[in-house]
């Protein structure tokens, strides 16, 4: 299958994350010679998936800058005042782009209680590439996967996350899902309960009932021995 088709898969995958969630703020950020944030952080999953939609191969500079995404995603989240704070670094490349050092990147992220889940993605053999070639013009070559899954280990370790492998879409959801659960934030709830006090309306007739048959005791209504 060509890169393109794995791409789409693995925004299928992503939907069905999102989708999952609940009441999570979620942003999104798209990386690969440069960075920028596609989405900020928002609980309007339906922005946010027509957001992950209009993604496509080419709309930026072919190339890795792992430490600038982890940068702009730090950068996203650090004013964030969630109890729990985590980046999903997904990508099919080693870091060959950007100027900031990918552990540098972990290590702001570890101080600001950031955790980092890297994900490489990418099937065994590598996948069908566009390239334009200036004689026979846009065709497909084979190109093979390059993850660096040493340097993603350990972004992973400094913050406190974990990192996954991916060598298909079925792997790619189950990863998903196990980040999904790992995430659970507790929520804890009050519960009040609001008592009107009805005594008295008995309270005061069985009171004054109560005088009225020691007043009236002494009288000609009193019982007879």
């Amino acid at each position: 299958r060509g890169l393109g088709d794995v791409y789409k898969r693995q925004k299928e995958v992503m939907e069905q994350f999102i989708k999952s969630r609940r009441n999570d703020k979620i942003g999104l950020v798209v990386f690969s010679r440069f960075s920028f944030t596609q989405c900020p952080l928002t609980l309007d999953y339906g922005v946010l998936l027509d957001l992950l939609d209009k993604i496509h191969i080419g709309m930026i500079e072919d190339g890795t800058a792992i430490g600038t995404a982890i940068a702009n995603s730090v950068n996203r989240l650090r004013d964030s005042i969630a109890k729990s704070k985590i980046i999903v670094l997904l990508t099919d490349g080693i870091n060959n782009a950007g100027k900031i050092d990918p552990l540098t990147a972990a290590k702001t992220a570890e101080a600001l209680g950031i955790k980092i889940y890297t994900i490489g993605a990418g099937r065994p053999g590598g996948a069908l590439y566009p390239v334009e070639d200036p004689v026979f013009g846009k065709r497909y070559v084979r190109m093979d996967t390059e993850i660096d899954e040493v340097l993603l280990k350990e972004i992973a370790d400094i913050t406190g996350g974990m990192y996954f492998r991916a060598k298909d879409e079925k792997g790619l959801k189950e990863i998903y899902e196990t980040i999904g659960k790992l995430e659970k934030t507790k929520i804890e709830t009050k519960e009040y309960a609001n008592y009107t006090e009805l005594a008295g309306y008995f309270l005061l007739p069985g009171l004054i009932i109560f005088l009225l048959e020691v007043l009236l005791s002494g009288t000609i209504l009193r019982k007879l021995p």
